[in-house]
This record gives C-alpha cells, sequence and structure tokens, in this order.
C-alpha cells in the first residue's frame, strides 16, 4: 500500500507505465534527473520508462531510479510495422505504437532482440518490429495496447469494432493470460472520447484487463510550452508557425494518483492494474562483471601460457639478454594481477590488433592513456615507451583493489584506421563488435540559439545573448549568470531575455541527436544484442547506450583513435629511407642535442602538442635538455598547473634554490624541478612517506581528484600516523621519521594539486610523438614539411601558414610537375619541396595515379605525348587546363598562354587518331606502299606561340587552380610596408592562437582573392570578399555604403589596407567588417583615411587587475602569470587596500593571450578584469 501523501491522500496504489524521457530525441521532456524527484511529488513508488523506438536512456534510467529508492521499469514504445518490417513501399507501410514492458531478464533479453531488429532490419523512417518478431520473443513481457496510434484504437477510430476486437484477442493469446492489457488514456482529445467507451466495452466484452496511463511528455502542467519548444527545435519550425507539429493540450505530464483516479473513476481498476503490472516487474541490469571474448591462442595453447610467453620473449627483445631483475620482477608482478583479474584475454585480444596494424605496416602510436604504465604491455608491443626508465605506475592502469576495467586506448594512423576495425569485424564476427552511440547535447550557447530561433527572436538579439556565455569547457548557463554581468544584467532588465535564458535552462544538456562516438568499439563474448540493444548510424550498428554504461555492464570497449601526426611521421620516414635506408623511427634518439636546441628556441611549427605561441614562449624560457622536460611541459602547460611554470623554471634554472619539505621527496620529485606535475608522483609520495600500496595509494588519488572530502580527510589520517585496519595496514609518515606539522602540509599540497596533477604515462606518450615530429623536423627538414603540407591538403589556411614555415626554413616550394609531383607534397634530391597533384583542384586522384605510374617507363616529352598516353583515363579538358594554370608543364617549352590555348586542338587530334585507329583505316597494303608515313607524322602537335599571360594573371590562375600563389605572391613586393602598416597579421585574427575581442579595430594589409557580390532586401549592393596575406586567408563584409565609395579597390588581386572592426562568432571564423579598403599605393600612413581613429595606437591597449594587495596570494599568482604570456601590452595593477595604482615594469607586459584572461578569471574574477 503506498503511504497517504498530499496527492495520494486515499493512499491508493497506482504506477505510471507510459513516459517518455529525453531520449526520445526532442520529443520527451520528463528529463531523467528530474523524474525521481516529480514521482515521489506524486505518492508513487514506481515508474516505466518507454521511450519511442528506442532504449537510450534506460541505464541512465535504471541508477537515478535505484538511487531515489524508485522502482524501475524498462520498457520501450515500439513502432510495429503495418505489414512485415521488410516491407517499404511508400504511402503504403507505416508503423502502430505498442508498449512493451520487462518482466525479467529474459524478457529484456527478448525486448533488446526485437529494439535492435527494429532498426537494422525494419528501419523506415521509425525502427519498426513486426508480429513475426512479437511470436518469436514475447516470453516475459507485459504488453499494453499504447496511445491513439496503437493498433486498436486506429481500428476503432476507423469504425471497425470488429477488427479491434480480433487484433485484441490475437495479443491476448499472443502474450498469455494476464500480460496483455487494454490501455486506458484520456488527455481531452475529441479521437478519446471516441475511443474510450469503445476500450472499456472492448475489455469487458473480451475480459481482457485494463491499464490507466497517461501518456506523459514531460513532468508538469507548466513544461507544455517546453515541450512545444523542443518539437519545433526537431522540425524546423517557429512557435509562431501555423503548421508546427504540437499536442493540443496540456495534459501530456506525469500525473499525481489522485488526478489519474479522478480521471478513470469509472474503471478504478484500470488504475489499480498499473500497481500490479509494476509487482510483476523486476528486471536488474547486471553491473561489474566482465564479458570478455576469449582469446583464441595458436596451436590450441593455453592462451594463459601464451601470454606469458609473449611477454618474457618481448622483455628480452626489449631490454636484451642481461634483463635487470628489478624489471623481471615487476613483469612476474604484473603477470600475476592481470592473471587474478581475468585480464588477459583482453591483453591478448589488444596485442592482437596492434600486432596485425604493425605488421600491415600501419603506423601505431607508442601509446596513450595510462596504458603506458605496463612493462607487459611494453613487452608485447602494445605500447612502445619505457615504463622503467620514465618512473611510469602500474597500478595507475590496472589498480589491483579496484575493479574496473582497465582502458587501452591506441592511435592509428588517421587514413588507416578503418583497416583494423574492419580486421577485428573479421576476426570476432561482424555481429559481435559495434560502434558505440553518444549524443550531440544542447550546451549553453547552443540552448540559447536554439530556442531563440523556435521563438522567433531576430539572429542579432539572440546572439547578443548567446555571445555573453563565455567560452568555456563545462559552461551552463547557470554558472555563466554568476560570471557574466553582461548577461545578468541583460536577464534582468529584459523580459525577452528572462523568458529565452529561462526556457533555455530547461533544454539545456538534454541530447539533441545521436550519433556514433569517433574511436569506441565494443567487441562481446556472444553477439552484441545478447547484451545491449543496437541502433543504426548510416547502416552501421551503434549500441544505444553510451560508453560509460557499457563500461559498467562488464563489456569490452576499445578506441581505436585516429591520429594524422602518425601519418605525417611515417610519411617523412619513408621519404628519408629513400636516401638513407638506415634510417628508422623506432631507433631514434631521444637525447639528441640539436633537436633540443631547435625546441628552445621555439621553432616548434608543426611539431605535435608544441605548436602554440605560448607554449613556444615557455620553451624558449625552458630550454629543455631531455624527455623528461617535454612529457613536464605538456602536463603544465593547460589551464590549472599553469600557475607553477614559473617556479618550475626558476628551479630549472636555479636548482640550488629548490627546497624540499622532507628529504624523502628529493628523489621523487627532482625530474620536475621540485614541483608536484604528475598523478603518478603523488601515487609515489603516498608509497615511500606513507607506505601505501600502489593500489591504496591511487584509490586516494581517484578521492582528491574528485574532491571527496570525507574519504581525504579520513585518508590524511591513515597518511600521517598509519593505519593497522587488516588489509590496508601502512606505518605512516610519522612512523618514519617525518614530523606531524610538515606530513600535513605535503598532505595538503597534493590534495590541492590532485585534481590538476597529469596522468604521466599519457603525457610521455605524447612527449614522445612530439619529439619524433621534432627529431624529423630538425634532421629532415623537407621530408618533414612536405608530410605536414601532405596531411593539410585540404585546409588551404594551413598550407599557407606551413609554406610560410618552409620559406622560413629556406626551403623552396615548387609548383607541381606532371614529371616529377606525385599525389602528395614530396621532398626532391636539393632538399626542396615539389608541389602535390592532388592539391590541384578539378583533377581527379584515380587521374593522378595514372600519370605517376604511366611516368615510371619513360617521362612525358610534350604536352600532346602526356595528353595522348592518358587517352581513356579520367582526362578532360578542366583537368589539362589546371595542371597547366598550376605550372605543371612549364618545362615542357611553351608558356602557359600558349599551353592553355592548344589544349582543345590536342584532345580533339587525339581523339580522332583513335578513332580512325580504331575504324582499322591503317590497313595492311596502306603501311606496306609506305602511304602510312603520313600517319605516324602527326605523333606530335605544332603549339602556337602566343605571348604569356601578365604576372598578375599568372599568380590569380595559381591562385583558382591551387589555392596558393605558387611561383610568387602579390604582398612579397610590400612585406616591409605591410609590417610598418598592418595592426595585425590575418593569423592574428583567425588562428588557433587568436585573441583579439570581438568589435576591436583592426588594419590588416592583404591580397584580394575574390568577391561574392549580393544583394541586399533594400536592394543596394554589398560584398564578401575573400583576402589572405602571408599567414592565412579571411573573409572580409563591405557593407553598401562602404562599397560604393571604396569599389574600384576590390579588385581580384589587389593590394589593399582595410581598416574595420573584427566579428568573432564561436561557430564560425572570424570576418573583418570593412569601414575602408584603400590601394596600399595610395595608402597615406600619416592621415589614416581622413581622421578616422587609427587602430595602430588603439592595438596596444592596457590591461587592469584588480587585487586585494602587494602581499596577497592574488598578486604573487598574476606576477607569476605575466612572466609566462609577455607581450606589448601595458599591465597595471590597482591595489585594493590602498587604493593605489601600479603599473609593472616592461619585462611584464603581457600578450593578451586568451589563455592568459581564462585564469586570470579564475584567480581574481572576471569583475576584476579590464582592457581599456
Amino acid at each position: 500500500m503506498s503511504e497517504i501523501s498530499e496527492n495520494n491522500r486515499l493512499g491508493r496504489d497506482f504506477v505510471h507505465l507510459h513516459i517518455h524521457t529525453e531520449y526520445s530525441l526532442l520529443d520527451g521532456a520528463c528529463r531523467i534527473d528530474q523524474l525521481m524527484e516529480r514521482v515521489k511529488e506524486c505518492g508513487q513508488t514506481a515508474i516505466a520508462c518507454t521511450d519511442h523506438g528506442v532504449m537510450y536512456g534506460c541505464v541512465q534510467f535504471y541508477k537515478a531510479a535505484k538511487k531515489a529508492g524508485i522502482k524501475p521499469i524498462i520498457g520501450c514504445e515500439v513502432y510495429v510495422a503495418t505489414r512485415t518490417r521488410f516491407d517499404k513501399v511508400n504511402k503504403i507501410d507505416g508503423n502502430n505504437h505498442l508498449i512493451l514492458l520487462c518482466k525479467d531478464e529474459t524478457g529484456y533479453k527478448n525486448l533488446i532482440k526485437m529494439v535492435s531488429a527494429s532498426f537494422v532490419e525494419g528501419f523506415y523512417s521509425k525502427p519498426r518490429i513486426d508480429k513475426q518478431l512479437l511470436e518469436q520473443y514475447h516470453e516475459g513481457l507485459i504488453c499494453l495496447s499504447a496511445c491513439l496510434a496503437g493498433e486498436i484504437p486506429q481500428a476503432i477510430l476507423a469504425g471497425d469494432y470488429e477488427r479491434a476486437k480480433t487484433s485484441a484477442l490475437w495479443y491476448r493469446d499472443l502474450f498469455g493470460e494476464g500480460n496483455y492489457y487494454i490501455e486506458l488514456q484520456d488527455h481531452g482529445l475529441k479521437e478519446d472520447n471516441i475511443v474510450l467507451p469503445q476500450l472499456i466495452k472492448l475489455a469487458r466484452e473480451t475480459g481482457i484487463p485494463m491499464a490507466a496511463t497517461n501518456d506523459s511528455h514531460y513532468l508538469r502542467r507548466e513544461d507544455a510550452k517546453m515541450q512545444g519548444i523542443l518539437l519545433c527545435i526537431q522540425t524546423g519550425k517557429t512557435i509562431q508557425d501555423a503548421d508546427k507539429m504540437e499536442f493540443q493540450t496540456d495534459e501530456f505530464y506525469v500525473k499525481t494518483t489522485d488526478e489519474m483516479y479522478d480521471l478513470f473513476s469509472m474503471v478504478p481498476e484500470a488504475c489499480e492494474n498499473t500497481a500490479k503490472i509494476a509487482e510483476q516487474c523486476s528486471f536488474d541490469f547486471d553491473f561489474g562483471h566482465t564479458k570478455i571474448p576469449y582469446y583464441k591462442a595458436p596451436n590450441g595453447m593455453d592462451n594463459q601460457a601464451f601470454f606469458e610467453k609473449l611477454c618474457w620473449e618481448g622483455l628480452e627483445r626489449r631490454y636484451g639478454p642481461d634483463v635487470p631483475q628489478a624489471n623481471k620482477d615487476r613483469l612476474s608482478y604484473e603477470i600475476g594481477v592481470v592473471k587474478k583479474m581475468g585480464y588477459t584475454n583482453y591483453y591478448l585480444i589488444v596485442w592482437d590488433y596492434v600486432n596485425y596494424a604493425k605488421s600491415q605496416g600501419i603506423p601505431v602510436g607508442p601509446g596513450r592513456g595510462s596504458g603506458a604504465g605496463s612493462i607487459a604491455a611494453y613487452s608485447v608491443g602494445i605500447t612502445d615507451i619505457d615504463p622503467i626508465r620514465y618512473n611510469l605506475i602500474f597500478e595507475r592502469f590496472l589498480n589491483p583493489e579496484r575493479v574496473s576495467m582497465p582502458d587501452f586506448d591506441v592511435d592509428f594512423c588517421y587514413e588507416r584506421r578503418q583497416e583494423v576495425i574492419d580486421y577485428v569485424n573479421r576476426k570476432y564476427g561482424a555481429d559481435h563488435v559495434a560502434q558505440i552511440v553518444t549524443f550531440g547535447t544542447m550546451a549553453a550557447r547552443n540552448a540559447i540559439r536554439d530556442v531563440g530561433r523556435v521563438m522567433g527572436i531576430p539572429y542579432q538579439q539572440v546572439d547578443a545573448v548567446a555571445k555573453q556565455v563565455p567560452m568555456e569547457l563545462k559552461m551552463t548557463l547557470k554558472r555563466a549568470l554568476e560570471v557574466s554581468t553582461e548577461l545578468k544584467r541583460m536577464y534582468d532588465t529584459d523580459p525577452q531575455v528572462t523568458e529565452l535564458i529561462d526556457t533555455a535552462l530547461k533544454v539545456e544538456g538534454m541530447p539533441r541527436h545521436a550519433s556514433t562516438h569517433a574511436a569506441g568499439v565494443v567487441i562481446t563474448p556472444e553477439p552484441t544484442d545478447y547484451y545491449l540493444p543496437l541502433a543504426t548510424n548510416d547502416g552501421l550498428p551503434v549500441t544505444q547506450f553510451n560508453m560509460t554504461e557499457i563500461e559498467e555492464l562488464g563489456l569490452l570497449k576499445m578506441d581505436f583513435l585516429g591520429l594524422r601526426t602518425l601519418t605525417v611521421i611515417r610519411d617523412a620516414e619513408i621519404a628519408v629511407q629513400k636516401h638513407d635506408p638506415e634510417f628508422s623511427v623506432q631507433k631514434l634518439d631521444y637525447d639528441d642535442p640539436d633537436t633540443y636546441r631547435m625546441l628552445g628556441q621555439g621553432d616548434t611549427e608543426g611539431v605535435f602538442q608544441l605548436e602554440s605561441s605560448g607554449m613556444k614562449q615557455v620553451l624558449v624560457g625552458l630550454q629543455p635538455q631531455n624527455l623528461e622536460d617535454v612529457i613536464a611541459l605538456i602536463s603544465l602547460y593547460r589551464p590549472g598547473p599553469m600557475d607553477s611554470i614559473p617556479t618550475y623554471l626558476r628551479n630549472r634554472h636555479e636548482p640550488d634554490k629548490i627546497s624540499y619539505k622532507t628529504p624523502q621527496l628529493a628523489h621523487i620529485l627532482d625530474v620536475t624541478n621540485g614541483c608536484i606535475v604528475y598523478q603518478e608522483q603523488v601515487m609515489q609520495i603516498f608509497r615511500e612517506l606513507a607506505g601505501f600500496s600502489f593500489g591504496q595509494a591511487d584509490n586516494v588519488r581517484r578521492a582528491m581528484s574528485k574532491k571527496k572530502h570525507a574519504v581525504m580527510e579520513a585518508e590524511r589520517e591513515h597518511f600521517v600516523h598509519g593505519c593497522t585496519d587488516p588489509g590496508n595496514e601502512c606505518p605512516g609518515c610519522v612512523a618514519n621519521g617525518i614530523s606531524e606539522k610538515v606530513a600535513n602540509e605535503i598532505y595538503d599540497e597534493m590534495s590541492s594539486f590532485a585534481s590538476y596533477a597529469f596522468n604521466k604515462s599519457h603525457a610521455a606518450c605524447y612527449a614522445y610523438v612530439a619529439f619524433q615530429t621534432a627529431y624529423l623536423k630538425c634532421h629532415y627538414p623537407s621530408e618533414f614539411m612536405a608530410a605536414l603540407l601532405t596531411s593539410v591538403l585540404d585546409n588551404t589556411d594551413k598550407v599557407i601558414e606551413y609554406s610560410g614555415e618552409c620559406a622560413r626554413l629556406g626551403i623552396k616550394v615548387l609548383p607541381p610537375d606532371v614529371n616529377v609531383s606525385n599525389g602528395g607534397f614530396t621532398a626532391d634530391d636539393n632538399g626542396q619541396i615539389r608541389f602535390g597533384l592532388n592539391a590541384v583542384k578539378n583533377v581527379g586522384r584515380n587521374l593522378i595515379e595514372n600519370v605517376v605510374r604511366e611516368r615510371q617507363n619513360k617521362p612525358y616529352t610534350s604536352l600532346y605525348d602526356f595528353c595522348k598516353r592518358m587517352h581513356g583515363t579520367e582526362l578532360n579538358r578542366r583537368a589539362v587546363e589546371s595542371l597547366i594554370k598550376a605550372g605543371a608543364f612549364d618545362h615542357m617549352g611553351s608558356n602557359r598562354h600558349s599551353q592553355v590555348e592548344a589544349v582543345e586542338g590536342i584532345l580533339k587530334s587525339i581523339e580522332t587518331d583513335s578513332r580512325r585507329n580504331l575504324d582499322g583505316q591503317l590497313d595492311l597494303f596502306s603501311v606496306m606502299s609506305g602511304e602510312a608515313q603520313d600517319e605516324a607524322s602527326a605523333d606530335s602537335y605544332e603549339i602556337k606561340q602566343l605571348s604569356e599571360y601578365s604576372h598578375k594573371e599568372l599568380l590569380q590562375q595559381e591562385k583558382d587552380v591551387s589555392g596558393l600563389y605558387l611561383s610568387g605572391h602579390p604582398l612579397d613586393a610590400y612585406r616591409e610596408q605591410s609590417a610598418r602598416i598592418a595592426s595585425h597579421s590575418i593569423k592574428d585574427l583567425t588562428g588557433e592562437d587568436a585573441h583579439v575581442k570581438d568589435g576591436e579595430r583592426v588594419r590588416i594589409v592583404c591580397a584580394v582573392v575574390k568577391s561574392r557580390m549580393m544583394t541586399t532586401k533594400s536592394n543596394s549592393m554589398m560584398a564578401f570578399t575573400s583576402v589572405e596575406d602571408l599567414t592565412g586567408t579571411m573573409e572580409v563584409i563591405v557593407f553598401p555604403r562602404v562599397l560604393d565609395t571604396f569599389r574600384d579597390s576590390l579588385h581580384e588581386n589587389a593590394v589593399v589596407v582595410i581598416d574595420g572592426k573584427l566579428s568573432v562568432r564561436e561557430d564560425e571564423a572570424s570576418k573583418l567588417l570593412a569601414e575602408s579598403v584603400v590601394p596600399i599605393e595610395s595608402y597615406d600612413p600619416s592621415r589614416p583615411d581622413k581622421g578616422r581613429p587609427d587602430p595602430m595606437r588603439k592595438a596596444a591597449k592596457k590591461l587592469y587587475i584588480r587585487v586585494p594587495s602587494r602581499s596577497s596570494r592574488e598578486y604573487a599568482k598574476v606576477v607569476n602569470l605575466l612572466h609566462i604570456f609577455d607581450g606589448d601590452m601595458p599591465v597595471l595593477l590597482y591595489l585594493m587596500d590602498t587604493k593605489q595604482y601600479l603599473q609593472v615594469p616592461r619585462h611584464l607586459y603581457t600578450s593578451g593571450h586568451p589563455l592568459l584572461f581564462e585564469e586570470l578569471e579564475r584567480l581574481v574574477g572576471t569583475d576584476n578584469i579590464a582592457t581599456k
């Protein structure tokens, strides 16, 4: 009996069995996290989850219900095909709804089988099951006849009561007595008035029991509007649209027990039955039991023995014949833990596909994440970084004291990653492998934009509100209202904004659509749909549960990540091996002084993880000497731990200033100059100072990083004074001769830093790859830059940026050449880079493969020879002209103008010849009589010599067909002027490190690439112009008023000076709103546009920072940050205690980098920073 409560005055029992959570995407709005509160409020003790056709939310729903002490009922509102699930004819094959609920494990297994089949086989606008599946998989399920879209109500609405009755009896006979119910609903719709009495009559005539439900799409009556907005987001309509899809009443909410009994007072048993149904349903998910596929070792060998054989052989291969005893002990220990925890199969499966990739020449990363801490993984070749040399800890990966699935993430070459997934599919069977679902959610800014569009608010206004939400990870609207004063002001003063944000708050974080996780793959011992429901995405099976839920269910999830950098390293290695066959990336010297010297100069353009401008500054400050330095940098250069960089640098250059709180810390922290940087160091301190096991240490580290205070305080006691609990014994610091005061200080320092500390294994793997790219750039710059350019072929901005780097390194990038170029960029013997043919537009990849293959016998001698030999492939006039304009035939004697004009004639002549040969006109007699001589002489083509295009035209054509100026740049002649006049380069405004604010005035010197003219609503002309300088490209918007004045300056290839305001939107590239466009020749710097404000003078603003006092912690940290981001922006500190301004010395001027502002906001708060 339910307890008596305000919404259940008589203590009656009722359970909602028809509920749509947010996983009925953009339709359901019963948010799982709030649903349980509502159920309690309604005086109920159980609840079902029946999303439309999917089970995406079931695990989350189950856990939320259990946590709230409410009984979860797992179910689904399936779509049943009108004929069979394989019939898919427009306007004939639709579907009817049906509610299925799981009574037990059999029911669950049957339901997931059907839901999976509805996607994999029955999808036709909706995932559909059919009667045949129901006949096969009905056991363990309770079935309700569903809403108005159910088969029986539909028959009644069609006036066919007999058909309704026959269907109902069919279902009852199939599911069995007591497992099939006629579902009654009343939402005040006119159809309900027709259907409801007929359903009650049908139930009484047939004796089929009834169950009352409410088709709940939202929690409370007042949420109806929000759900209407969701439907509009889904259908792309606005609230004002007459044809929008909508629910006719606001009764589709989770009603209280009393409301339901009042609504169905004529049939109270229909309400009582819901509680009976709930009692019959008791299905529980099985969390935590691992279900790893069995790996069959070769030749019938036992797989434990096979694993150990691989390990010991590998250990010797890695460390030579005299393996140090400590390494042997470590391997024995690891093998023992892996065996005891049941992960031998797991290691073998990963070893197998990594080994496959290596055997196929597919580049594999050195590892990533904590897996690099395992010497067993290093021995068998899953990882390539020595855990002993870099002090990596196995328990950080596999903790014997905490049972959870380990996780080897493996990086593969970006272009060939799919081959490895295909291999796994073949090896374990396609039905045992699936990719994993991930949900795109409505994040703070997007929620505002989506809701604003639906509410019909003009884009500019919505954009202005959305922009006030700071661009930070995990930013929420609630937090944005706390930190952004402007957003709060708009919210408090403008009623439209209040409504916009209040509604956005309700939809924020809801899933918007399902897609496939970029890397996750699940492999199961039985077919996947034995454990979980599948959906499809682009026709491929995808799990309906997400990554973490799959792990919780004990299934094996693998990450197959694609990393472009591996492709770059491999391409560069192959290029180097052409002239230095001995070279191998596997054999690099990781202590190479030249590479570290290059890093210390900040020459890291194109080097993995070390490219950003801030990182370059830190590298120059640090002067790295070894890989440990690079590992530390990758760990420190992130929001949070950044604070320690100046200490780290100071200690590095003045080692005598390092002081340790106790001598035992010295050998743990010496690799990081006395700073705690890694999670592994936290674990070592616990182990060596207080005698914890690595497993216990890892548990405390986890508690610290998640800020679990209760656990932390209990462990503090153990850290300082030790612990005598059986199984967790440890002596503690005091017993090891460390004073209580010092022990507490060390503990405090660790807990404040633990949430920032980085996983050293992961950083080490990335440092390893970073070093490989740096080594290649240092010793084989042309091969490396060619490989790098090939990897960004389709990104013109990056090609421009890296071509600029080639110029800085003194490497020439030559135009393409049909006799020399390959598809990608290549380095020649003189260290010059040859442009890749794949980067030429209008030329297909197949044609390029043919061009390269065909010339291996002999080079092309003329344009005619080329066309003749390529005849019959994908060669067409446009492709040949593009190649000519890119300069691919420059060495053939004629100039480009003459060649372009000759193309048509050449192709016609070859076409005619080939036709003649086909017609057999070269008969035997004419050959014998010597008449064929004339024919043979047609083997060349006289190209008519014309005067060459102008330099400007040539450059423009190169730009059109390759995206780049190849034989020069319109700006080359203006480099010096440009440096004097421009306030910024284009890369400063659009690159990854751009930090110019929205609305800031800037001036650029650039070449006009092309303009697109548009007519505005008021019938005037405006232009969208793309421009470029030597650092990148961007779009300039020229409004009608400005266009009228400066139209003549905007012709292609013109070099111009543009003044304007920057427009920054987070979801697209920054644009410049032009205020003036002046040709550089007529630009007068002394009178920048007749008295217009000069952006040059405004560019270096001042930064004002308010701090409590000179002795405050904030003051020290701010000065610390200014050391890292040095630049030309003057800084003034305002001291609140003395109310004085302090001008900081010149060496502390700053760069205004976005990360600096993020860190300052974290330290002193948004209100205490300003730029003027």
